[in-house]
């Protein structure tokens, strides 16, 4: 098969397209036919030595994929051969064939493409764990998305508001801010040009946000802290400004609120699945009744990765970047 392969740590260009042995399926798991994968920012990180894959994972990049079945390993009862799936990989997304545990695959929705199906499970996994299970989430109440524009935005954004909750969000341009609202943020707030902390309290009659889920980091921190609301929720899950601040943890005491954060790729095959799980139940429908559908912002041929790269470390795309085979 083809595949990316990293010659070394760096910049886009440590990435080239060579052709290797395809994957064999363990116990559990089922072999893809990859038509689509996903680009998501720990490949960045990977591909720089700053996020290196657990031991057990393959060393290609790529967390999610979408194709069709083409070898199931033993005790793997629910898919066969033919199935069309979108899965959350543990590495070797960015190839021809990948594997993945089964309980990390979903069906593909009826109404997507590949290249929208592939654009799913990284970002739902997120979001579902961190602002409905970490963070509980509930309709009527107030989340701000930071980094509304990103994959992860978009998708926050949309599965939140289509569950009941007032969603609000930062991005950096009034492209951005404007394509955020169109996917169902109340408001979006051009970060550039405004406190979002002050905007979200005018908007909120002082109220501010329960749930905040941030990955930003940096001075934000602080500011999170004075916009959540009593007993907010605040998650953190990348620190692209900065994790390292000096923090007054007074407010935090006195308006009960939870400081949280997560990591998704060291979770074990059992907690993924059980978040697959709740994803089918209740986030699948919403997608296949196009109330949450992914905005891919480009496509890109798997020989073009380190395009993708480029385009992902440019901050300047509105969505989800995906290669196809």
């Amino acid at each position: 098969m083809r595949f990316i392969n990293l010659q070394g740590h760096g910049g886009p260009e440590v990435m080239e397209l060579a052709t290797g042995e395809k994957p064999e399926p363990r116990k559990g798991e089922v072999l893809i036919a990859v038509a689509a994968a996903g680009v998501n920012r720990p490949d960045v990180a990977q591909r720089q030595g700053l996020y290196p894959p657990p031991p057990d994972a393959s060393p290609v990049l790529g967390l999610e994929v979408a194709g069709e079945v083409v070898e199931v390993g033993s005790g793997v009862s629910r898919w066969k051969v033919g199935d069309r799936v979108c899965a959350l990989t543990n590495g070797g997304g960015y190839a021809e064939f990948a594997v993945a545990p089964a309980g990390q695959c979903l069906p593909v929705p009826k109404s997507l493409s590949m290249a929208e199906a592939a654009a799913l499970p990284e970002t739902c996994f997120t979001v579902w764990t961190n602002v409905f299970d970490r963070a509980h989430l509930q309709p009527g109440e107030i989340l701000l998305v930071h980094g509304g524009s990103s994959g992860i935005g978009t998708t926050a954004i949309q599965i939140a508001s289509a569950l009941g909750s007032r969603v609000f969000t930062t991005a950096g341009s009034a492209e951005k801010c404007a394509a955020c609202e169109e996917l169902g943020a109340e408001r979006a707030i051009n970060y550039r040009e405004e406190d979002f902390v002050e905007v979200v309290r005018a908007l909120t009659d002082s109220h501010g946000a329960d749930v905040i889920l941030d990955m930003v980091g940096g001075d934000y921190v602080n500011r999170n802290i004075r916009l959540a609301a009593t007993d907010g929720r605040i998650v953190n899950i990348a620190f692209l400004q900065g994790a390292e601040v000096q923090v007054n943890l007074w407010p935090m005491v006195a308006k009960r609120l939870t400081l949280t954060g997560s990591t998704l790729r060291p979770r074990s095959a059992e907690v993924k699945a059980a978040i697959a799980s709740a994803l089918e139940q209740t986030v699948w429908p919403l997608v296949e009744e196009g109330r949450v559908r992914p905005r891919i912002a480009e496509t890109f041929a798997l020989r073009q990765a380190a395009e993708a790269h480029r385009l992902m470390e440019s901050s300047s795309h509105i969505g989800k970047i995906v290669l196809t085979t």
